[in-house]
Parts: structure tokens; sequence; C-alpha cells
């Protein structure tokens, strides 16, 4: 009975001491790979650069005349938006434990940058089509551009404390109220160019920023839809 029960003992030791020596190995593990990273800090970079753009454009629209310098202001946000989603995969790539879910910080990263490209590509558009003069209607959804870009970066820099959802919520409403707002405004003001507008290129031309402006609220509420996912995720 003593044997038998000493060579139970010994063997529970050994299960014990082999569980303990994987436990030990994996938290060596652990610790040698980067965890959480500085994820909320990237999307909070990158979100000022957004706004940065945003308000160069729209600046850039309500003088078309100095378009030159507003769309360098937007190339350099979007240039520094580009490095900061790069270095935000090359960390997902490295980070063992990610504060959200990978495929929920890869998602959002790369809508923001959306948000960025398509601010560029109305820069570009203004620029390339040499655009002198712009109607009240794409002012006025350039303004709703940058109240949306705004409520983006206020969403983003509330994602690292889940603990209050209501304030990320009630700004992600924001953006999709604001995007419904737009979505009025470039209805109209499509409405009003074919009716009024006699010169064909100037029509093409203005059909053509309207539409890329209402893009630009699309994207942020696409952005305000992953954010939405990962509060209720969490919640």
């Amino acid at each position: 009975m003593r044997q038998g029960r000493g060579r139970t003992f010994w063997q529970n030791s050994a299960v014990v001491t082999v569980g303990d020596r994987r436990n030990k190995d994996h938290a060596m593990f652990s610790k040698l790979m980067p965890r959480q990273g500085r994820f909320f800090d990237l999307f909070n970079a990158h979100a000022a650069h957004i706004v940065e753009g945003s308000r160069a454009l729209n600046e850039l629209i309500s003088h078309p005349e100095a378009s030159a310098t507003h769309a360098e202001r937007i190339d350099h946000a979007e240039r520094a938006a580009d490095k900061v989603t790069h270095e935000t995969i090359t960390l997902l790539h490295k980070t063992f434990i990610t504060p959200l879910d990978r495929d929920q910080i890869h998602q959002l990263i790369t809508r923001m940058d959306d948000i960025l490209d398509l601010i560029q590509d109305v820069a570009e558009s203004i620029v390339l089509y040499d655009i002198r003069r712009v109607s009240a209607e794409a002012q006025q959804l350039a303004q709703i551009c940058q109240m949306t870009c705004d409520r983006v970066k206020a969403a983003v820099s509330l994602l690292s404390n889940l603990r209050h959802p209501e304030a990320i919520l009630k700004t992600c409403e924001e953006i999709d109220r604001l995007e419904s707002d737009a979505d009025r405004v470039m209805r109209s003001a499509m409405s009003r160019l074919f009716r009024e507008e006699a010169d064909v290129k100037q029509l093409i031309k203005l059909r053509t920023i309207y539409e890329l402006l209402e893009l630009i609220t699309d994207r942020c509420e696409d952005v305000a839809n992953i954010v939405e996912g990962i509060v209720l995720e969490h919640s």
C-alpha cells in the first residue's frame, strides 16, 4: 500500500512538475513577446492626421484659388498617416497579445486610412481639373466632412477606455447623422447642378467633387461601424 501510494505520489508529482514547467515556459515566451503595443496611441496619431487633412480640405474648397498650398498640406497629412498605418500593421504582426481583436485593429486602421486617401483624391481633382469656382453645396459638404472627421477622432480617442461605452456610441451616432446630412446635401447639389449648370465641363468636374466628398463621410461611417462593433463586443 505504501509503495502504491509512493508510486502514485511520484507519478502525480511528475505530472505536476511537467505541467508547471510548461506553464513557466509559456509565461517566459509571453514575456518575450510584445503585449498590447501602442495601438491606441497609433489610432490617435492617425486620427489627428485625418483632422488636419479635413481642415485643409475645407479651406481648399473655400479658397480654390490657393489650391496648391492646401493640397500640399493634405499630401503631408496623407504621407504621415500612411507611416502610422504601416507601423500599426507591422506592430500587429509582432504583438503576442493585442488589446482588441486582430481583425478589428486591421480593419480600423485601414478604414481610417481610406478617409485620408479620399481627401487627397478631392485635392488632386481640384488641382488637376483647375477648378476655380465651387458651389455652395460643395462648401457645405466640405464642412460636413470636417465635422465628421472631428467625430472620428473623438470616437477613436475613447477606445482605450471601454468601461464607459455610452460616450463612444453617442459619437458614432453623430457620425451616422452627419453622413445622412451629406447624402441629402449631395442629392440636392446634383439636382441643382443638372438643372442649372450650362457648362458641361464644369458639370462633370463638380459632379466628381460632390461624389468624392460624400464618399469621405461614407468611410467615416465605416469607421464608426467598426468602433461600435468593438464596443458591443466588450460591453
